[in-house]
């Protein structure tokens, strides 16, 4: 049953007529599919590629939670409360990267799918978050199979912020480089209706970025390279005066704490010491015109301009030093250094430093900045690196299928199997999945799994090939449901794909992301 029909026909949470399911061997060739509801949206411009894939530090793939968007549920499967999945034409398939032109085959052996991998984003809170996915076969390369509710945030009816897809994810490592989400398609149902039965997404990614080690530089590199939208970060060091004096005579930056109004000296005070350290009751304002070669910058303190021709007479001088931060390090900043976001979209503050004499005291406290890039380079497209599952749709239900992902959360009576770290994988054949009016899921199968969250979006795999690792896209995990409510998980679903299904699937797989600039 289309979605117009379902919509305008059938109360919510009303029970389908089932309808007759049309079979049809793998290799079957497709009739034209209907139109569909195709919501396109964009994720990010190419612009702004790197920067994101240099938001996903090694940490922050670390830290970040699984997504759980209320996905999971308790709903007992009995034959009056099960899913009535239809078939909207004939069935018909399109091959996987590689396998084009050839059959589908038979797998008895299995090996892990490198296709397969997390998406991370940063949900409406602003929390990192992470799903699974999965590449798919598309004219372009650049095709990524998830879960609409890993990608879209139906709440505030927009897309998920900084959403990237890692193929081969292994304890934190990106083997195959970070993807970069560009635009996301969706069912029109999804977005509006938050109807579960088109819980499907196809992220069109830019070429891949994969970080080089990082390296130490000296601040006018660090800074060159931010400035170009590079990754890089700052480091404080607490050290003893001669490290100190040796960092900053050779242009490195620093700066003391702890200082007070009795070791404040002059220049010509026996032992006296010249220090750079950052006043922040000095405040920046905007000013017309060139100010002291500050271009458009100048310091003030109660009304008194900070002049450059007097430092040399009282023996300091001004200095200045950028920042590169996070949008919420940017937001949550108070004190008075300078905020911009540039022409790219990055995040800086610009801190003010005046260099100064003090003795030399035991509560005095020196510290140094440390300052490292990280440099990126083209991976590439997504499918000629890792390749890209084939698509299938209309399929009757009873077939085997194997379904992989990254489940991580613990089940409801508390036990934690899974980290999340290394993929995991299922076996089992499709069926009815129980009816869920809560998320109007009334179309969907299931098979039999101990998935836990952190599974969603991860693929339904039809005729999977292990010596090809490939198969046939036909579904990706929606809902984690315990059936018999023992407080443990037992199914995973998928919306049922049908000729809707395979027309958004189609729009999505002639679309050309573009290139990422040098």
């Amino acid at each position: 049953m289309n979605s117009r029909a379902k919509r305008l026909v059938l109360p919510l949470g009303g029970a389908l007529v089932a309808t007759t399911m049309i079979g049809a061997p793998l290799a079957g060739v497709a009739q034209a599919a209907p139109q569909p509801d195709v919501k396109s949206a964009p994720l990010t411009s190419s612009g702004n590629a790197k920067a994101i894939a240099g938001y996903w530090t090694a940490s922050k793939l670390k830290s970040a939670k699984s997504y759980l968007s209320d996905s999971t549920v308790s709903a007992k499967l009995t034959k009056t409360g099960a899913a009535k999945a239809a078939a909207d034409g004939k069935p018909g398939t399109v091959a996987p990267i590689g396998e084009e032109g050839k059959s589908a085959g038979k797998s008895k052996n299995l090996n892990l799918p490198i296709t397969v991998g997390k998406v991370f984003f940063v949900d409406g809170k602003g929390q990192e978050r992470w799903c699974s996915g999965s590449s798919v076969q598309s004219k372009f390369h650049n095709l990524v199979a998830t879960a609409g509710h890993c990608v879209y945030d139906t709440d505030t009816n927009k897309p998920f912020d900084n959403f990237v897809f890692i193929p081969g994810y292994y304890q934190g490592k990106a083997p195959w480089g970070v993807y970069v989400g560009a635009k996301v398609n969706t069912h029109d149902d999804f977005t509006v209706f938050e109807d579960y039965d088109y819980d499907y997404a196809f992220v069109n990614v830019y070429d891949g970025i994969k970080q080089q080690p990082e390296r130490e530089v000296d601040y006018k590199t660090y800074k060159e390279h931010v400035g170009k939208g590079g990754v890089g970060r700052e480091a404080a060091q607490t050290v003893d005066y001669e490290a100190y004096d040796r960092w900053t005579q050779k242009g490195g930056l620093g700066k003391v704490e702890n200082v007070s109004s009795e070791d404040e000296v002059g220049p010509q005070y026996k032992g006296a010491l010249a220090v750079a350290s950052e006043v922040e009751k000095w405040a920046w304002e905007k000013v017309d015109g060139d100010v002291y070669g500050l271009q458009d910058d100048k310091v003030t303190l109660k009304g008194k301009t900070l002049e450059q021709d007097a430092w040399p007479k009282s023996g300091s001088k001004l200095e200045s030093r950028v920042e590169a931060v996070t949008k919420s390090q940017y937001d949550d900043y108070k004190g008075s250094g300078y905020r911009k976001i540039d022409d790219k979209g990055n995040y800086t503050i610009t801190h003010y430093y005046v260099v100064r004499y003090i003795k030399k005291t035991a509560s005095v406290k020196y510290v140094i900045f440390r300052h490292y890039i990280t440099t990126v380079i083209s991976a590439g497209r997504l499918g000629d690196n890792v390749g890209g599952q084939g698509f299938t749709w209309n399929q009757k239900l009873g077939k085997k299928v194997f379904t992989f992902g990254y489940p991580t959360a613990a089940h409801p009576d508390g036990n934690k199997p899974y980290s999340g770290n290394t993929m995991k994988w299922c076996y089992g054949t499709t069926g009815a999945a129980p009816v869920v009016p809560a998320f109007k899921a009334e179309e969907q199968q299931a098979i039999k799994c101990a998935f836990t969250p952190g599974a969603s979006g991860g693929p339904f795999l039809l005729q999977y090939k292990s010596s090809k690792r490939t198969g046939y896209l036909n579904g990706v995990v929606s809902l984690t449901i315990d059936s018999d409510k023992n407080n443990r998980y037992d199914r995973v679903t998928t919306p049922y794909f049908n000729g809707e299904t395979y027309g958004i699937y189609k729009h999505a797989a002639n679309l050309w992301t573009g290139k990422l600039p040098s």
